[in-house]
């Protein structure tokens, strides 16, 4: 098959494309440029996208004996990833970015591209299977680097141009051990992590700035204020740091975010308790399975962050939506989450968190 190889730079996508090399694909490598400010330098395991990854990646194309493309997606990057990212948390949602990026560059912008040129399939160092025809995404062997949460929103026609090599290793240590083996240059380099285009890991500054200052009221439970902020959109259901309250609650228990309130520019915080819940609505679902029958529960399991544990629960399709109702509640779950189905390790869907709740609540 011709294959596209997307580098990051990193030695996950370098390994992967190598395994496809090895497999008799004819591979093309590409570096996704997705920052507009490339000039500058990648901060240890913080950053992504900088002249530093780039030339990193072309480093491990020439090992691989590959042609090596760089291809600017950086405007599809800030259109439905970055100011996706500002428009959720204005709206006091907290939107996963790398779910976005999967969404709408990696598996969209790029996979298309890719079609477009005659590909059969892009390869990327992503952790994960898929198994089956027609295609079922499944996590990934090694539970601790599996990122089949990210990549649930991708559907079934990309799915089934996807290939994921890294899916059957058992450890990232074993990645790095064939980078080595093979004299990929970047066996050692530090994984990123945090939002790749906050480099400085600061997002309470990051929105600041895009966003500016924003002052209003903190209120409890009750509706009683209890403090002040300067942007409402720096808040999170189920924070408790960074809330600089001047007095504790009665009784001295910690407050925790419980909701953000844009149309008043509000934020309400009590006690951990209130954080609790055990219903959740989901919009924008994307199935990739077809055996989830329509408006009758389901016994299933949700993970709803991204190194989440699951929980058991019934999902209902509705429509472009699903309904879950978990057997035992989860804490600090805001709108705009992902909520990613599975039943085992294999993926049904994914939606996006509008609602929760709890049952027998008021």
């Amino acid at each position: 098959m011709l294959v596209l190889a997307a580098m990051s730079g990193g030695v996950d996508s370098a390994v992967a494309a190598a395994r496809a090399v090895e497999a008799g694909h004819d591979v093309v490598g590409v570096h996704m440029a997705l920052s507009r400010s490339r000039a500058e330098n990648r901060s240890g395991s913080r950053g992504c996208c900088s002249i530093e990854d780039a030339s990193d990646a072309r480093r491990a194309a020439d090992v691989l004996g590959i042609p090596y493309y760089v291809w600017d997606l950086s405007e599809e990057f800030e259109e439905r990833v970055v100011a996706d990212f500002l428009a959720e948390y204005a709206a006091g949602r907290t939107p996963n970015p790398c779910v976005r990026c999967n969404e709408h560059v990696k598996f969209s912008a790029l996979a298309d591209r890719a079609l477009a040129l005659g590909f059969d399939a892009v390869v990327t160092g992503h952790y994960a299977r898929i198994t089956g025809e027609p295609a079922e995404l499944h996590r990934a062997r090694d539970p601790g680097k599996d990122q089949s949460y990210v990549l649930a929103v991708m559907g079934p026609e990309r799915l089934a141009r996807a290939l994921f090599p890294l899916g059957e290793v058992p450890s990232k240590a074993e990645v790095r051990r064939e980078a080595a083996a093979r004299g990929l240059p970047v066996s050692e380099k530090p994984d990123s992590y945090d939002i790749c285009f906050v480099a400085d890991g600061d997002t309470r500054g990051f929105l600041r700035s895009r966003l500016g200052p924003a002052p209003g009221p903190i209120v409890d439970e009750s509706g009683r204020q209890v403090g002040e902020h300067d942007g409402a959109y720096a808040f999170t259901v189920g924070q408790r740091r960074g809330l600089k309250l001047p007095r504790p609650a009665p009784g001295g228990a910690p407050r925790y975010v419980l909701e953000v309130r844009p149309a008043t520019n509000t934020v309400i915080v009590g006690p951990a308790a209130l954080l609790a819940v055990d219903t959740v609505v989901a919009s924008d679902v994307v199935w990739l399975a077809d055996d989830v029958p329509a408006a009758a529960p389901t016994p299933a399991e949700v993970q709803v962050r991204a190194h989440g544990e699951p929980v058991c629960c019934t999902v209902t399709r509705s429509g472009p939506g699903m309904r879950l109702v978990l057997d035992s509640p989860v804490r600090g779950l805001a709108a705009g989450q992902s909520a990613v189905v599975y039943r085992g390790t294999r993926v049904l869907g994914q939606g996006t968190v509008q609602e929760t709740g709890r049952r027998g609540s008021a």
